[in-house]
């Protein structure tokens, strides 16, 4: 994450000043019909789509500067000075990025990508506040959203944020995005304030049947490691964490059976899927050696993180090769974490580099697949 103001300081909205600020404009129509396959606009060509790319609100950064959001992020909680120094230095650069437009779009072009489904910047789930106010400003993240894809409906859709710390608003937040903004689905971190999602008193079942009725997509993005007190040096709660901790979220989402029962559910995983997306064998051999693995699921647990999606952020071709073959190129989807550091600046690059790839494949990585789950028509 990108924190302005001194190296001591942990509140992510000192020094932003105003950076491209979006011109008032109504909310985008929601889109309803559901994309073919492969998505290609006149040309002939198929359409580049990004779908793990970050954008902050820098009025809603403002109006919650107060929050001292810092105190709340493991990303700053279990980490050194030097992380400390190193994320406010790179905010001089990346700052325009994260909250504007133009350097974006310029970004996008160099890139190749046509279309980027954007989402909120990690530390703006404000799931920590009291749930009415969490509401409110995931209203004003999703609008702000909402707005910067009405203002380029040919470059930008939106994945919204709900306050996951009361279910009820979560479900009526998601509603509203959907229905009234136009957003094709939401953006939610791997726990609740240290709580996995299915844990019993965050009663989050009826959030997942709704995005299951609704057909929208989940994407599931963590927020470094909550119990990162062995992870503070070498960045090492954003590149070992984070991984980590979609791992942690997955299995339990698969254990303690919200796959099973939501079998429709469209949950995209951050990160080349973590570590379970390489490493799911094990899970297949602990459910059938032992009993306390099968209390709930009755099927391997692979079958069900079959159903995940994945992003392309793998940083090396071989191991995007493995992931397309294990879970096949239809569950698996461009991202480029814009405009983060740990990112992928060159992702049709990367996907370029996967040996025998055909031709069918990658157009589905690329776009096809994201316009499908996006429900985009071209």
């Amino acid at each position: 994450m990108f924190y302005t103001c001194s190296p001591e300081c942990t509140n992510p909205s000192h020094q932003h000043g105003p950076r491209s600020a979006l011109a008032t404009a109504s909310a985008n129509k929601a889109r309803a019909s559901v994309a073919r396959p492969v998505v290609r606009n006149r040309a002939g060509k198929s359409k580049v789509i990004d779908l793990h790319c970050h954008y902050l609100n820098p009025v809603v950064n403002a109006k919650t500067a107060h929050l001292n959001a810092g105190q709340y992020d493991p990303t700053v909680i279990f980490a050194n000075k030097l992380t400390n120094e190193t994320n406010v230095k790179q905010m001089k650069t990346r700052a325009p990025k994260l909250t504007g437009v133009e350097e974006r779009l310029k970004d996008m072009d160099r890139m190749g990508v046509d279309i980027q489904a954007v989402c909120p910047a990690p530390y703006h789930f404000f799931y920590f506040t009291e749930p009415a106010y969490g509401a409110e400003l995931a209203r004003e993240v999703n609008e702000g959203i909402a707005k910067l894809a009405a203002d380029h409906p040919d470059r930008f859709v939106g994945l919204g944020s709900v306050p996951l710390q009361n279910s009820q608003l979560a479900i009526r937040e998601l509603e509203y995005a959907v229905k009234k903004l136009g957003l094709r689905g939401v953006e939610i971190c791997t726990n609740v304030n240290g709580k996995n999602l299915t844990d019993p008193s965050l009663k989050l079942d009826k959030f997942f049947a709704r995005c299951e009725e609704l057909g929208v997509v989940i994407f599931m993005h963590p927020l470094g490691y909550t119990q990162g007190d062995r992870l503070t040096n070498h960045y090492f709660n954003n590149v070992i964490g984070n991984p980590l901790e979609s791992t942690v979220a997955v299995s339990h989402l698969i254990f303690d059976g919200v796959m099973a029962r939501y079998p429709k559910l469209k949950v995209i995983v951050a990160h080349g899927g973590g570590f379970v997306a390489h490493y799911w064998a094990r899970m297949d051999h602990a459910w059938g050696a032992r009993a306390d693995c099968r209390t709930v699921i009755k099927r391997k647990p692979s079958s069900y993180l079959e159903k995940f999606y994945f992003d392309t952020i793998t940083h090396d071709p071989e191991m995007l090769k493995r992931l397309i073959e294990r879970f096949g190129a239809d569950h698996v989807v461009l991202g480029t974490d814009y405009p983060y550091d740990m990112g992928d600046e060159d992702p049709l690059g990367m996907v370029a580099q996967v040996k025998r790839l055909p031709k069918a494949s990658r157009d589905l990585i690329t776009g096809g697949n994201a316009a499908k789950l996006l429900k985009l028509k071209f």
